[in-house]
């Protein structure tokens, strides 16, 4: 962990006065005590049980989707980049580039936070990597997707003027799910993907203005419009009328919000981020909508039939690792470790008859491999390796 300046710890003394980052008593097998080797080893293993699924002239991989497939090379990168290793570097850029070669923008489908997928695993292959290339794939995305972000009210990709505020606060920074000229939805999930891959991009130009902005008005949006009274991240408003169609919560938007203010506030260093960065985190770790008191997530289980709401809590548990290697909140810090270990010790013991092969239902039976239960582990077992370190 880096060492703590005086503006972080001042910056925990503020926190720590309002947010108990306390571990939960009940939580289920709260540490670890494997070398990093081993945990290696384990991730290895778990991605390598999945490789015969790809498809390599689609990038696909089969038995899950194609915004799940870009999670698969999302978990292969930041494998390769906390292991120090290139294991997965050929597949993974061959994917990637594949992918952008087939689909303008990475967008296979007509929405916005596939081709943000997409474009958030290219990120990820350019840290592990250095590889410029699908650096550039990233910043075509970011750049097409910025259409269809509401601006001073508008959002050039629209045939419809959007609604300026909604509930008396501003709209913009919100981001549009599709990219159809007609589509009134906008959602949590598409405007942290935004939010994050703008951070990102971010660290990459030296703090570049553009991105750092569109961060901060993405995660304003996110505040301002869809944040309940627990402190969790809704999912989506209409972004025409105000409506909300739902009142939705999924364990992903907790995650793409929280990764993208871990690395916002690496870049900017204002307290404002890390502050809510931090009550975040603890709610979000602490609810029951996807956890009992043993702290293992519950959503997602479907043993017998893939779903979007399989890949949700992957990347919820990528995020708060992101959190975890970034912040210099000792409490913080402990408070993810736990909670990583709670996830990746019910995958091991629970979800797996001890050989790599894991059920999306993390609280198990372990059953015979499917691509959507494995791919759902892979950032968990990822993860093992930078959280025990």
């Amino acid at each position: 962990m880096r060492a703590a300046s005086a503006f972080s710890l001042l910056a925990l003394a503020a926190t720590a006065l309002a947010v108990d980052l306390g571990v939960p008593l009940s939580w289920r097998e709260f540490s670890d005590n494997k070398t990093k080797a081993q945990h290696i080893s384990i991730s290895k293993a778990g991605i390598d049980q999945i490789t015969p699924q790809l498809v390599a002239s689609t990038a696909n991989f089969n038995g899950i989707g194609y915004w799940q497939s870009g999670n698969v090379f999302s978990a292969m990168a930041n494998h390769d980049h906390f292991a120090g290793t290139t294991t997965y570097k050929t597949t993974v850029l061959n994917g990637l580039n594949t992918a952008f070669s087939k689909y303008a923008h990475y967008d296979q489908f007509g929405y916005n936070d596939d081709a943000m997928w997409w474009a958030t695993a290219a990120y990820y292959a350019y840290r592990a990597y250095g590889d410029t290339t699908v650096l550039n794939h990233a910043i075509d995305t970011w750049t097409h997707v910025s259409n269809y972000v509401v601006k001073n009210g508008k959002a050039p990709g629209k045939s419809f003027t959007p609604a300026a505020t909604c509930n008396g606060k501003t709209m913009d920074g919100g981001v549009f799910w599709r990219p159809t000229a007609d589509d009134t939805g906008i959602n949590s999930i598409t405007t942290g993907l935004y939010l994050t891959l703008s951070a990102f991009l971010a660290t990459t130009t030296s703090a570049n203005a553009n991105y750092v902005n569109a961060a901060i008005t993405s995660v304003n949006w996110i505040r301002n419009q869809n944040l309940n009274s627990e402190g969790l991240v809704l999912d989506s408003v209409n972004g025409k009328d105000c409506s909300r169609p739902n009142t939705w919560l999924f364990t992903y938007n907790q995650g793409k919000t929280i990764e993208g203010l871990a690395v916002l506030y690496d870049v900017t260093k204002d307290s404002q981020w890390s502050d809510w960065l931090t009550s975040l985190v603890n709610a979000a770790v602490k609810s029951k909508h996807w956890e009992g008191d043993d702290g293992v997530i519950t959503e997602g289980a479907s043993p017998s039939k893939n779903n979007d709401g399989v890949g949700f809590k992957s990347v919820f548990v990528r995020a708060l690792n992101e959190v975890f290697v970034r912040t210099t909140i000792r409490d913080l810090n402990i408070l993810i470790h736990s909670y990583l270990d709670v996830q990746y010790n019910a995958l091991l013991e629970l979800a797996s008859t001890g050989n790599n092969i894991y059920s999306s239902a993390w609280h198990g039976p372990p059953q015979s491999f499917t691509t959507w239960g494995q791919m759902a582990a892979l950032d968990v077992i990822v993860s093992a390796i930078s959280a025990n370190t």
